[in-house]
């Protein structure tokens, strides 16, 4: 914090011994290339920042005299810059919040964390005219590893009097930001807006949910996305469910567009599921679209890569009745999707659990599909010039899986005469439909000995996973914890020898105060689980 004074002094020093005793050229020139060289060490210096709940405006910074979180989030790049932690030390920061602060270096990310993994609840739940929990107009920062949420009372339902709306996140502007393991919940709007103005936006490792309307729908995504840049938008690895309204929408709902801006965006490796359930309908897990009329803005390329997206059914039963999409592709015929890449994802819902609304060019491979049909719109048929689809598993309740409205339907057989399509997937009946146990285990980025694990049994039997290709000393102990009852803990032990652990699937469920309302879980065939191992011996032998 000091070091402009410091080096000011070492310059001034430097250049009295200059001209009292240096005589020659090369003896002056060493000397510039010291000075230099410790003025680039003032220059790549990282400074520490701390802040409290009751830090104060007052303050430096500095653990004597910490910041309050709003003045830490306030400052100039000639304080805090690239490179520079902003710690978040443990406690509830009540208060709805406006990060500015940039990094001006190129490559070098401000980062803004829990000191020493502890734990810090931003609180939304004041009086406050700002939009979100955590409003982010920043460049090159880093958030990670602390809960966004409303704590006490509130209202879900627009119609109260004392209704007030807060998202978790609002991005707004800036570039390259990077939003790791947060926790975002609970909040009366939509978890995350990630906006047109953000390009170069990761979003990892987090958990979303959303709101209730006055008119009794669900409103409130998981995830709002846009992007105007080029720059691509990565979401990776997030974990997304049960809001009101749909889980992720890449979308924009305006219709007289000046310029695209649903673009350049990467879905991949995230689980969503049981979007809209807490309202009583269910709505889409991903919709990627927009609503645009003057020829604009069109959704393009957009990749969609090894995501889980589920819907609550009985798959023993083989029930596939009534509305669950899971992924939707399109939505009005004046901006039909383009470049669309939908790869290795599993997309089980119900009748219309995969809907191609109007689709221009797509590439659709190595996908797993369960519901009642594939759902085309009659306006926009498949154009083999533009499509590609390829190598996916259908399983529908009718032979005809490809439902074209107001049209006509296909078996897989006339679908390959008709458009040359899908020449090596399969289809096969609801009844035959399984997956293995495990569909995923992946480590967290951001916090170590950490892992998201989804399972999937359609009889709801415990679910036993193998740990022993990762890094895990033996004697380290665990606790599993269900990410739809992550404050409580599902199950705990010490890792054996063969690292294999059980996961419970059949968990009851439970109450939430999401408006009275009684919250359901999914079915016991489906399971996400947070484990964290603690290293009891970080010398034991493999």
């Amino acid at each position: 914090m000091y070091k402009n004074k410091l080096f000011n002094l070492l310059f001034y020093d430097f250049k009295i011994y200059w001209h009292t005793n240096c005589k020659t050229h090369h003896m002056k020139q060493l000397i510039l290339i010291i000075i230099v060289f410790f003025l680039g060490l003032s220059i790549r210096a990282q400074q520490e920042f701390h802040v409290f709940p009751n830090g104060k405006a007052t303050g430096n910074g500095s653990l004597q005299k910490p910041w309050d979180l709003q003045t830490a989030l306030s400052q100039k790049p000639d304080v805090i810059n690239g490179g520079d932690t902003i710690w978040l030390h443990e406690g509830i920061y009540n208060g709805r919040f406006l990060s500015t602060i940039k990094s001006t270096k190129k490559n070098s990310f401000i980062i803004v964390a829990p000191f020493n993994q502890e734990k810090v609840v931003l609180n939304g739940n004041v009086d406050s005219n700002k939009e979100a929990v955590l409003n982010v107009t920043s460049s090159q920062v880093i958030f990670r590893d602390f809960e966004i949420t409303w704590l006490g009372e509130f209202s879900r339902n627009e119609a109260d009097k004392y209704f007030r709306k807060s998202a978790g996140i609002f991005h707004t502007s800036g570039e390259d930001c990077r939003f790791y393991n947060l926790v975002i919940h609970d909040n009366p709007g939509l978890g995350f807006g990630s906006w047109k103005q953000t390009g170069g936006t990761i979003i990892q490792d987090c958990i979303f949910n959303g709101w209730m309307s006055k008119d009794g729908k669900g409103r409130g995504e998981g995830m709002y996305v846009q992007n105007a840049s080029e720059k691509i938008r990565l979401i990776k690895n997030n974990i997304i469910f049960a809001n009101y309204y749909k889980g992720i929408e890449v979308w924009s709902a305006g219709r007289d567009a000046k310029l695209d801006f649903v673009k350049n965006v990467t879905l991949e490796d995230n689980v969503i599921f049981n979007s809209g359930s807490p309202s009583g309908e269910f709505r889409d897990n991903v919709i990627i679209a927009t609503d645009d009329r003057s020829g604009t803005n069109f959704a393009k390329n957009i990749k969609v890569l090894n995501n889980i997206f589920y819907h609550t059914t009985d798959y023993l039963k083989n029930e596939v009745n009534g509305d669950a999409p899971s992924l939707t592709l399109g939505y009005t015929k004046k901006a039909p999707v383009m470049n669309i890449v939908v790869k290795g994802n599993i997309i089980l819902g119900r009748n219309n659990a995969l809907r191609l609304l109007h689709v221009k060019s797509m590439t659709f491979e190595d996908n797993v599909i369960y519901g009642g049909y594939v759902f085309l719109n009659a306006i926009t048929m498949p154009n083999s010039n533009n499509w590609t689809m390829e190598n996916n598993k259908y399983f529908t309740k009718k032979t005809a899986a490809y439902r074209v409205d107001q049209d006509k339907t296909y078996n897989l057989k006339d679908w390959h005469s008709t458009f040359n399509l899908d020449l090596d997937s399969q289809w096969k009946h609801i009844k035959d439909f399984d997956l293995k146990d495990v569909l995923r285990i992946s480590e967290n980025a951001t916090k170590s000995n950490s892992f998201k694990v989804v399972l999937f049994n359609k009889k709801g039997n415990d679910v036993k996973v193998d740990f022993s290709k990762y890094n895990i000393p033996k004697g380290s102990s665990y606790k599993i914890y269900d990410v739809e009852n992550r404050k409580k803990i599902a199950a705990s032990g010490i890792i054996p020898k063969d690292k294999i652990i059980s996961f419970p699937m059949g968990l009851p469920t439970f109450q939430l105060p999401l408006n009275n309302m009684l919250a359901q879980k999914s079915a016991s065939n489906f399971g996400v689980f947070v484990i964290a191992f603690e290293v009891q011996n970080r010398t034991s032998n493999q």
